[in-house]
């Protein structure tokens, strides 16, 4: 129920943008459950991680309550920002865009240095935390 400021966020270092469907079904909750899990790895990199969803506030906080979520989730109900970044896919057989669980990894210059798209989500985790440290290590 916040405002977000990406700029301030990578003046901190660099930010992971988790794109992702909808709360609470079973993929998305593995998601954020494993970045939760490896928050403290990403903070001592200078990391920030951000789950970026079109559901509400209120769906985010019943989502973040039940599950122990401890990433910050976004909220984009008009698809604005999933559409600035390019995450949105029609389905086959489906009449409106839906979002493609997507990672972007931005460093403090505001460069995109990774996109993953089509998560696959055992390891993802791990796998961003390495990318996160190679950038760090390079700027």
């Amino acid at each position: 129920m916040e405002t977000f400021d990406l700029r301030d966020a990578m003046q901190r270092g660099v930010v992971v943008l988790c794109f992702y469907p909808r709360d609470g079904t079973p993929a998305c909750t593995r998601q954020a459950i494993e970045f939760s899990d490896h928050e403290d790895d990403f903070l001592r990199e200078g990391a920030a991680v951000i789950g970026i969803s079109p559901d509400d506030c209120l769906t985010h906080a019943a989502f973040r309550d039940e599950h122990g979520i401890s990433i910050r989730l976004l909220s984009d109900p008009d698809l604005e920002v999933c559409r600035l970044y390019g995450v949105l896919h029609r389905r086959e057989g489906c009449e409106r865009d839906t979002v493609r669980r997507t990672t972007v990894l931005i460093d403090r210059a505001g460069v995109v240095r990774h996109l993953i798209d089509d998560v696959q989500l055992r390891g993802h985790a791990a796998e961003v935390l390495k990318l996160v440290k190679e950038i760090a290590r390079n700027n």
